[in-house]
């Protein structure tokens, strides 16, 4: 041990780790209750015991038990010691619930489980290069299409459109794009809302446009339809008034050429919306972002990788505004702006326009 070995700091970094494990720990207990229900179930309800509650949620009382015990144990729940019983606070189910729609943060949990499947993976490609490809990752697309579920309801008429010009805009009837549209809620939200207007949806996954179709027909949207296409081939010209990309720029394998269709695909004067989440390209300075290590830890074992998969350059969720602004200037926008939406505290909004009329 060298005689500069700072004790204070070796004995202060041990107790991250304890809390980094007991975190990860309780972030797989967590997945489990909000795919359960189990805090949708305790929200509002008095101290009850594991037994009530799981009457209550319709789950085995033993597995309900345990459970209930990670979560006092880790300060998610309270626990009376006297009675033997469990309560939600309502401090805490403002961000455990399907109630809290965007905030609800027990979605993000589900991916720690999820990005665990493919470790293996991804420690071979750390000695291989290359990368993990998108169908590896089982459940993805339906983990997806609820959290940015949650987000487009909350946000999307209200929040999202008066960047877009307004309702007006919509009502008049005009042509929209969303590229990399997944299963299609954003385009579906927008169809049912101004039928006065056409929605086209394109995504490389045969499985999310099949989930996007069924979405539009359950609906009875004429107005809207899904085709599978590369992101980087959509060999249209001047066709749509708006275009739209949602957390999709970054885990293309060519994203210049994304951006490029994207600016020829709109018509002189229409407008691209390109949402990516909220960082800073420079490290340092995403230091001070709440769930930076978040971040980095899905781009390495999804956004990146994904990427590399199919020879991208990996841009990474955290490519960052300064990247982002640039990218689009080198692919012909004009009137770049960075914005954003009250109810959309992770991503950066993108407002640019293809020069002309």
């Amino acid at each position: 041990m060298t005689e500069d070995f700072d004790k204070t700091r070796a004995k202060a970094f041990s107790q991250t780790m304890t809390g980094i494990i007991n975190g990860g720990a309780l972030a797989l207990m967590m997945s489990v209750g909000h795919r359960t229900g189990m805090f949708d179930t305790m929200a509002g309800r008095p101290p009850s015991s594991a037994e009530q509650l799981a009457e209550a949620a319709g789950m085995h009382p033993r597995y309900v038990r345990e459970w209930l015990s990670a979560m006092a144990s880790g300060g998610v729940v309270d626990h009376d010691e006297a009675n033997d019983t469990f309560v939600l606070p309502a401090e805490h189910a403002g961000l455990l619930t399907r109630a809290a729609g965007p905030l609800n943060l027990t979605t993000y949990c589900q991916y720690v489980a999820m990005l665990g499947q493919v470790e293996d993976d991804i420690v071979e490609v750390f000695e291989k290069g290359g990368g993990v490809p998108y169908d590896r990752y089982e459940g993805f697309t339906a983990l997806m299409a609820e959290s940015s579920g949650q987000r487009y309801e909350k946000t999307m008429i209200d929040q999202i459109v008066p960047l877009l010009g307004g309702a007006e805009r919509f009502e008049a009837g005009i042509d929209v794009a969303d590229v990399g549209c997944g299963s299609g809620l954003a385009l579906c939200l927008l169809g049912e809302a101004y039928p006065q207007s056409r929605f086209f949806g394109y995504d490389f996954s045969a499985q999310s446009i099949a989930a996007a179709r069924e979405r539009a027909d359950a609906k009875g949207l004429t107005n809207v339809s899904f085709d599978v296409r590369d992101a980087a081939e959509l060999l249209e010209t001047e066709r749509f008034d708006l275009i739209t990309t949602f957390d999709a720029i970054h885990d293309q394998a060519r994203p210049r050429e994304v951006l490029a269709g994207i600016h020829q695909a709109l018509r002189p004067g229409g407008t691209y919306l390109c949402v990516e989440p909220k960082a800073s390209s420079c490290l340092h300075e995403n230091q001070d972002l709440a769930m930076a290590p978040f971040i980095y830890t899905i781009s390495t074992m999804h956004c990146m990788t994904v990427s590399m998969a199919y020879g991208g350059p990996g841009l990474g969720t955290a490519w960052g505004e300064q990247m982002a602004i640039e990218w689009l200037g080198d692919a012909g926008f004009t009137e770049i702006e960075s914005t954003g939406v009250r109810d959309d505290r992770a991503n950066s909004y993108y407002l640019s326009r293809r020069a002309g009329e």
